[in-house]
């Protein structure tokens, strides 16, 4: 399976490695740096990468790299999954998972990759019980073992590994019993200059945070469970339940966990939350060119967009931009042509704009194309599907905890003002995709 494990910085630096098997050289992640000059951004690097005698599978997180190294051929996606549990086991235990948390806490980041794989194969993943294989890392704890030369694993087997439950533990007991689920959504979206959608889908999270005492059985239910697709649950959920009743049933872990990931792709389904009208042009033989951008609400429930952030990178050929904002900052940098826009919360009384002029390079050819307009937004306590939460229930214990739920939207990759050269070729692609598929 996983023979080894590199992280990288985003310096390109190897700053730890782990090896299960044989120890495989540094020399291979050469094809992985190759690879990584060739990708435009840091997020579109290849997931998989073949070479001669392995394959490199990875996952970017936190600005890290997570590089696993596998010599015969496995499910990637079994893979993915196992590298994203290596990086929440470490955010549980650190609070962040950063190259400093993991640089100090390296003893412990070595056991837990112990535990977390057998020769390769995936063995306790879970969180519960990890942290009873292996103590989470405190100040008093870290003197005690630096004084003692004592170590973070426990002197028993976790209780839950012997259950029909392993990723809850037994006797576990809270003097405030609390519910906390959180529905978030991030919309992907590509709108045309005349602003029009050309695509558009949601990914969507439910995450919790149960602290309950003893071994409660919760039931989730939905007012419009139909729109939810693609579903991915979390172990502890009865998947025939859902099938049957669309109602999730599961005896929860303890503490923070995902509940399941789902995926809206129909385009009538999805709500474009903001609008954008611009107007960028550049006159042939001028030396100078007009922006003109203003930001909107639209479908938004009546809910206020926030810490909305605007970028754009403007052609090589623009030399500075004086602009004025209605509202926020703006920064432009003149060496990578980037002009971000920090906008801030939209007042739908006041729109925000942002115009000026441009300055171009004496004697430069009008610019081909407009650049693409990068947005960025959230918007609290709306779910941009329409998902709600009917109700929560529990049963195998007597006591009322206390239960809410939490809504969000954010955008992922939202862009707008795409050239038409870049659309038509898009919807060439999309549409040779759904040829591939109907044949």
């Amino acid at each position: 399976m996983i023979h080894s494990l590199f992280l990288i910085n985003a310096s390109g630096d190897i700053f730890l490695e782990k090896h299960w098997k044989s120890v495989v050289s540094r020399s291979v992640c050469d094809y992985f740096f190759e690879a990584q000059e060739r990708a435009t951004e840091p997020e579109n690097v290849p997931p998989v990468i073949p070479t001669p005698h392995h394959y490199l599978i990875s996952v970017l997180r936190h600005h890290i790299y997570f590089v696993a190294v596998i010599q015969s051929e496995v499910p990637p996606l079994f893979v993915i999954e196992f590298l994203h549990r290596v990086v929440d086991t470490f955010q549980d235990y650190f609070g962040v998972c950063t190259e400093a948390a993991i640089k100090d806490n390296v003893v412990v980041v070595y056991e837990l990759l112990e535990e977390m794989l057998d020769n390769g194969f995936p063995l306790a993943t879970e969180s519960n019980i990890l942290k009873e294989l292996i103590k989470p890392p405190t100040i008093l704890r870290t003197m005690v073992n630096t004084i003692t030369g004592s170590t973070n694993v426990g002197e028993q087997l976790p209780t839950g590994q012997l259950s029909v439950v392993p990723w809850r533990r037994t006797g576990v007991k809270y003097t405030n019993n609390e519910a906390y689920f959180d529905v978030v959504e991030e919309i992907d979206a590509i709108i045309d200059k005349s602003g029009s959608t050309i695509t558009a889908e949601i990914q969507g999270v439910i995450d919790a945070c149960v602290k309950l005492t003893g071994m409660p059985d919760l039931t989730l239910s939905f007012m419009n469970p139909r729109l939810l697709d693609d579903v991915s649950f979390h172990p502890c959920v009865r998947f025939k339940r859902w099938e049957a009743e669309r109602i999730l049933s599961f005896i929860p872990p303890d503490g923070n966990f995902r509940l399941l990931s789902y995926h809206v792709s129909s385009q009538n389904l999805v709500a474009i939350p903001v609008y954008v009208k611009h107007n960028i042009t550049f006159r042939e033989g001028s030396s100078q060119g007009r922006f003109d951008l203003t930001l909107g609400p639209k479908q938004t429930m009546g809910k206020a967009v926030e810490s909305v952030l605007v970028s754009s990178q403007l052609p090589r050929g623009v030399l500075n931009a004086n602009l004025n904002p209605s509202q926020g900052t703006y920064t432009f940098d003149p060496v990578t042509k980037l002009l971000t826009w920090d906008v801030g919360k939209i007042n739908p009384q006041k729109l925000p704009s942002l115009k000026g002029t441009m300055s171009l390079q004496a004697g430069a050819s009008k610019p081909d194309e407009n650049p693409t307009i990068n947005i960025q937004f959230k918007i609290q306590q709306m779910a941009i599907s329409g998902l709600k939460v009917n109700r929560l229930d529990m049963y195998g214990e007597k006591y009322k905890p206390f239960k809410g739920i939490k809504y969000m939207t954010k955008a992922g990759k939202f862009q707008a003002g795409l050239p038409d050269k870049w659309t038509l070729e898009y919807i060439k692609t999309e549409l040779l995709h759904k040829e591939i598929r109907i044949n």
